[in-house]
């Protein structure tokens, strides 16, 4: 196969670049890197370098809250104003589930002010930025009938990781995810970029000259909830396999979060395609569960086909289209037999 042409089109030598890992039958079959982590240092990016895994970061949260469930700790039919009392409307706050945050159908509007303070949203966690939805009169939709993609919702989640285990929703992930699997690397952002070890993630301005765009020049990087986990495309296969061998959480739940969420008064235009925080969808008609990330200059694409027993990863410290090369690579496999489960 010509996978080094594939991504080679897309990632330049000497250029922020990214790092790619194609797992088959438990075997790895790929796996390269390209481009630089950091343009000053031209430190070139391996398949052991740290990303922002962007909105990856999510099912990370979501295990968190289900290992809880799992124990006793809290139930997904909890609702919000058991967790934060202070909300403005507590007939709404009462009628949000965490299932609801779970699967992006709370209703509840994201009404953050990026942009009219955004010096604030440059240093903004997850506490200030789930506290303007605390401020909600009305809501978008009725929780559970309709689907819309919520980034604060899972820095609501975080903060409940907190208010259940006493302790750093951070440090809680890392003793019952990141150790147990192995994710001997990785790490959640708490507030500012990491000091070292992690590239930068840029962007091409009108110029074409690469830009920094990640802590300090991005609002909401600093709210780890939503998209604040770093790893590598190594661990990330690490992480997989830890789900799959229901290492941190058992085969009931592990199958509960990758199944789609059963609504029973679903009004949207969309079918339903979200389990507990996984997309389950069909790519190049095969079974597909994932999810991609977008934080800051930096990109994430995460794919498990259970039927073909693939896993594809890829992380980025530029922006790049990740469904167009998801495409093209799933084509090449295709052409090549890839897909079949049996080879």
């Amino acid at each position: 196969m010509h996978l080094d042409t594939l991504f080679q089109s897309y990632f330049k030598q000497g250029e922020p670049g990214g790092a790619v890992l194609l797992v088959k039958n438990g075997v790895t079959m790929y796996q390269n890197s390209f481009g630089i982590a950091d343009i000053n240092t031209k430190e070139p990016i391996t398949t052991k370098t740290i990303f922002n895994t962007g909105s990856v970061s999510k099912t990370f949260v979501a295990y968190g809250i289900l290992k809880l469930a799992n124990e006793g700790k809290l139930s997904l039919d909890d609702d919000l104003y058991k967790y934060f009392p202070d909300f403005k409307n507590a007939a709404i706050a009462e009628k949000v589930k965490l299932y609801h945050l779970l699967t992006h159908t709370s209703g509840i509007p994201d009404s953050r002010p990026v942009k009219a303070q955004h010096d604030f949203y440059l240093i903004a966690k997850d506490e200030e930025n789930f506290a303007p939805l605390k401020q909600t009169d009305t809501l978008q939709f009725e929780p559970g009938t309709k689907y819309r993609y919520s980034n604060p919702a899972f820095n609501g989640l975080a903060l409940i990781i907190e208010k259940v285990t006493g302790k750093k929703w951070q440090r809680y992930i890392d003793e019952v995810i990141f150790k147990p699997a192995g994710m001997k690397t990785s790490t959640i952002t708490d507030g500012p970029h990491p000091a070292s070890g992690v590239p930068h993630a840029y962007m091409l301005n009108n110029k074409k000259e690469f830009e920094e765009l990640d802590y300090g020049e991005e609002p909401t990087f600093a709210a780890a909830g939503n998209g604040g986990v770093w790893s590598t495309v190594e661990e990330l296969w690490k992480y997989e396999q830890a789900i799959q061998q229901f290492v941190f959480l058992d085969s009931n739940w592990v199958k509960r979060s990758r199944s789609v969420y059963p609504f029973n008064d679903w009004k949207d235009s969309i079918p339903s395609r979200l389990g507990l925080s996984w997309f389950i969808t069909q790519e190049s008609g095969q079974l597909m569960i994932g999810h991609t990330g977008s934080q800051g200059g930096f990109r994430a694409d995460y794919c498990w086909l259970p039927e073909k027993k693939l896993f594809y990863v890829l992380l980025c410290n530029i922006p790049k289209p990740l469904k167009e090369i998801r495409t093209k690579l799933f084509a090449e496999l295709q052409r090549n037999n890839w897909l079949d489960s049996q080879k």
